[in-house]
């Protein structure tokens, strides 16, 4: 499985049905600025603490890690993975290619 997934990839994904789950790794301050209806705020700083949980939602769905240009979730995908948990990429871009490729109504900073 790659490690990254185009944003419009994912809207496909999205509008299909299938099973995504959207997890946005970046601070509470950016993520006031803007983000993705229906992800999950879970700051890369807490990630580890939230492995458990992650392993057993990737079981059921494809995990979306996204951040502001897509270099944190990059770093967080391949921590997953090292821990087990396969079942993840990271969103290309991160949230400025999603507002510039897919939703434009999603503030860029």
């Amino acid at each position: 499985m790659n490690f990254e997934i185009h944003p419009a990839e994912v809207k496909k994904m999205i509008e299909r049905g299938e099973a995504v789950k959207l997890i946005d790794v970046r601070e509470v301050a950016e993520h006031q600025i803007c983000n993705i209806e229906g992800a999950e705020l879970i700051p890369m700083g807490t990630i580890p603490e939230q492995v458990s949980r992650l392993e057993e939602e990737a079981d059921n769905a494809l995990l979306v890690i996204f951040c502001h240009h897509g270099a944190r979730s990059m770093n967080v995908v391949s921590w997953l993975r090292g821990n087990g948990i396969e079942n993840c990429v990271s969103m290309a871009g991160g949230i400025d290619g999603w507002s510039a490729l897919v939703d434009p109504s999603v503030p860029r900073y």
